[in-house]
């Protein structure tokens, strides 16, 4: 499949550490979910579905990220979600609920969708640490969440909201820090931020082009020595989380 920063795609040399860090956030969660079936909603290439132990039902708009994955799939919009209501368990939501600008719509399809009692988990890149926390740098991004907003999103809809964070080992912390001193350098580049008078679209074009050169070719790097084992789960220190977590009820 095209490399994409839209979503994950291959676990191949500096591609691995996004790779490790989103399947632990299946593997981390999974035990917060009922014992029917899951809804994953907005799934991608589904790579991580091997850590859903329970039936899970993959949703995705993209049809090509779908085509693969040996369990049922639906081509779908994660705010307009094409079951009945009370079709689910549990729904597990990993790094997908930033892709849209509205997402009380996700929230309200959720509610919708999940059967009484079931619980909903979403997990979503901290604004504080992925990239800068008064501007969004990725193109596929229209909001970004910290702990506290996530868990006032969620609360918005559900009767319980404990937040979690997905956090780092110290040897991927070190990559993590190296990759934002990358980052800074290059938006020094552009002090005026005139970033942001570009067109959506061209700034993803870009934004995947970057990506590839910068992560192509660097087979048996740091990046490629990561695990599952380099993530762990906890609920306190959130503003420091690679990832923020809401188990919602």
């Amino acid at each position: 499949m095209r490399i994409t920063g839209e979503r994950i795609v291959t676990p191949e040399g500096g591609f691995n550490a996004s790779w490790q860090r989103h399947t632990a956030c299946y593997a981390l969660t999974e035990r917060f979910l009922g014992s029917g079936l899951v809804l994953d909603l907005g799934c991608g290439t589904g790579h991580a579905r091997g850590h859903i132990a329970r039936p899970s039902f993959g949703l995705d708009i993209d049809h090509d990220s779908l085509a693969l994955q040996d369990r049922p799939t639906v081509v779908a919009d994660i705010r307009a979600v094409p079951f009945a209501a009370a079709s689910f368990s549990s729904v597990l939501c990993v790094h997908a609920i930033e892709h849209v600008p509205d997402a009380e719509r996700v929230l309200r399809e959720t509610v919708r969708v999940l059967k009484p009692g079931g619980t909903a988990v979403f997990i979503t890149p901290n604004r504080l640490t992925f990239g800068r926390p008064d501007e969004i740098i990725d193109p596929y991004h229209f909001v970004e969440y910290d702990a506290g907003q996530l868990a006032d999103l969620c609360g918005r809809f559900f009767g319980k909201v404990t937040p979690y964070g997905v956090f780092g080992s110290d040897r991927y912390m070190e990559f993590h820090r190296s990759e934002r001193r990358q980052l800074d350098a290059l938006l020094r580049l552009d002090p005026l931020r005139l970033r942001r008078l570009i067109p959506r679209r061209p700034r993803q074009i870009l934004y995947d082009w970057k990506l590839t050169r910068a992560r192509q070719g660097t087979e048996g790097g740091p990046a490629s020595e990561f695990t599952l084992e380099d993530f762990f789960l906890r609920s306190d220190g959130l503003e420091d989380a690679l990832d923020v977590v809401a188990v919602c009820e």
